[in-house]
């Protein structure tokens, strides 16, 4: 979405952290962040301040007004503002910023939806010229001044960098099969939504921008260059404050990510995210149910220890991918809907945790669809097959939508170049098709990618569900000739080729 011209900017951005010393793509993104909210906080108080002198209903407290002090030393905040600092000398705004600026937004009220994450952030940008050029470069960007698109395309681009697994296999998700996922639960206004591992917070977006296309008029959706705009006329004013604060919920236990997913938010117009850093696994997390819709791609591979897992947990082990889909089922209310990726070895491991698991989703949801991924769609993250499970709590499961999925518009190599090879479409069409239209009598045609499972079959298969398990395989006879013929072909070219090397001799 961004052009040639933006994505040069950002690359000389990344560029200028990695000579100058910050080559971990996670602590570049969480620094330019920091700067970017420096920002957005001069001007969004510009905003309010004004908003509140004109509307008398809209109370607002300046943060620029007054005294700030550090270390025995009294500053006005008004000389904090970032139209103040950038007119420094390179070497004093280093300072200012590092030992003023940064700290006076780790005061801010703990509410703040930026800044009461910052308790135990650090400034590590390491010298004034880097400072100063990643300033000029966002002060080139005009972040701030940009449509919500384009600001949230600007931050995703940002974070195509993180190029490698985190801890515990945390890893970003592509774009595209989170939209593909949200368009397949399909969350509404009235859903309150949660991802219990939310990373760069990639589902709740794509969730935000979901409801904002299904609630706009056909007249009122209008295109600005390559962009096309939802503006959401069919939200009342509750609706949408609603939407932008706590009706989309997201909890990472890296409070990095924290500030990472807060920023990302921030970036696509959720106003006030609400991301909390809190351990969902952990014996301090509420198992009540809470929310109607549940999505998320949990840690792959992940274990922690059994001492520090919640007791709420039936399941006996320490991976946390069985775990997380196990707490999804518990933290939705009853009618509640949930769409996660999983590694493949849930659908098929051998352990009790994974049969008692799946049971579970058998006997205590309708387990709509289960959509196996190719490998090569976590790539250059990681080669990990997976598949995305489709289940609402409370209902029995009848039978079960498989999907064998073979391209998703990109290479499944490393550099997951475009193709023109993509199975989505078919997928969101055909699963409106035979499961949300509950065309229960309409059969695959030979060429299609999907197939029904009945529970009984599951259910006799030890709960297997992984795909191979229930595929049809057509075996084509191969037609084999005549042994005889073959040797009297054999002889025949036998004879051609001796009558040809005689011709040869002759010549010679």
């Amino acid at each position: 979405m961004l052009n040639s011209t933006l994505k040069s900017q950002i690359n000389s951005l990344w560029n200028t952290f990695r000579s100058g010393g910050i080559s971990n793509p996670l602590t570049a993104i969480e620094q330019i962040s920091f700067l970017i909210f420096m920002k957005r906080l001069d001007e969004l108080d510009k905003q309010n301040v004004l908003k509140a002198s004109r509307v008398s209903s809209f109370k607002y407290e300046p943060k620029f007004i007054g005294k700030f002090e550090i270390n025995n030393k009294k500053y006005d905040k008004e000389e904090l503002r970032r139209s103040r600092r950038i007119q420094m000398p390179a070497e004093e705004m280093f300072s200012y910023v590092r030992d003023i600026v940064f700290p006076f937004i780790k005061t801010l009220h703990t509410e703040e939806w930026f800044a009461g994450n910052l308790k135990d952030a650090n400034f590590l940008i390491p010298k004034a010229s880097m400072l100063v050029t990643a300033v000029t470069i966002l002060e080139d960007l005009h972040i701030t001044q940009q449509n919500d698109d384009t600001s949230g395309d600007i931050y995703e681009y940002l974070l195509n960098e993180i190029a490698s697994a985190g801890k515990n296999g945390q890893f970003r998700t592509p774009r595209h099969i989170i939209q593909m996922i949200v368009d397949i639960v399909n969350p509404s206004k009235h859903d309150k939504v949660a991802d219990l591992a939310a990373g760069t917070a990639g589902f709740l977006i794509n969730t935000y921008k979901h409801i904002l296309q299904s609630n706009t008029s056909k007249d009122a959706i209008f295109e600005d260059e390559s962009e096309t705009h939802y503006p959401a006329d069919l939200l009342d004013a509750k609706d949408r404050k609603r939407l932008k604060s706590d009706w989309l919920t997201g909890f990472d236990f890296d409070s990095t990510m924290v500030r990472i997913a807060l920023m990302n938010c921030i970036m696509h117009g959720i106003s006030t995210p609400n991301i909390k850093y809190q351990d969902t696994l952990g014996k301090q997390f509420s198992h009540a149910p809470e929310f109607d819709v549940i999505l998320m791609n949990p840690p792959f591979k992940g274990s922690i220890d059994k001492g520090d897992v919640s007791d709420d947990f039936t399941l006996w082990t320490a991976k946390t991918e069985l775990l997380f889909v196990e707490l999804m089922y518990q933290k939705l209310v009853v009618g509640g809907r949930c769409g996660v990726i999983v590694p493949d070895g849930v659908l098929f491991g051998s352990s009790n945790a994974h049969k008692k698991l799946r049971e579970l989703l058998i006997e205590n949801t309708d387990l709509k669809a289960v959509i196996s991924l190719p490998s090569g769609v976590f790539k250059p993250y990681a080669g990990v097959s997976t598949a995305v499970l489709i289940f609402t709590k409370g209902d029995e499961t009848n039978k079960v939508w498989f999907y064998d999925v073979s391209a998703d518009g990109y290479s499944l190599d490393d550099k997951r170049t475009p193709t023109n090879d993509n199975d989505i479409p078919d997928i969101l069409t055909k699963y409106q098709a035979c499961v949300t239209d509950r065309k229960y009598d309409k059969q695959p045609a030979k060429w299609d990618k999907w197939f029904r499972v009945n529970k009984e079959e599951i259910k006799k298969n030890n709960y297997d569900l992984s795909i191979s398990k229930y595929k049809k395989i057509e075996y084509t006879a191969v037609k084999y000739e005549n042994p005889k013929v073959l040797i009297s072909q054999i002889k025949e070219l036998e004879g051609k080729i001796v009558k040809w090397l005689d011709e040869v001799e002759g010549m010679i």
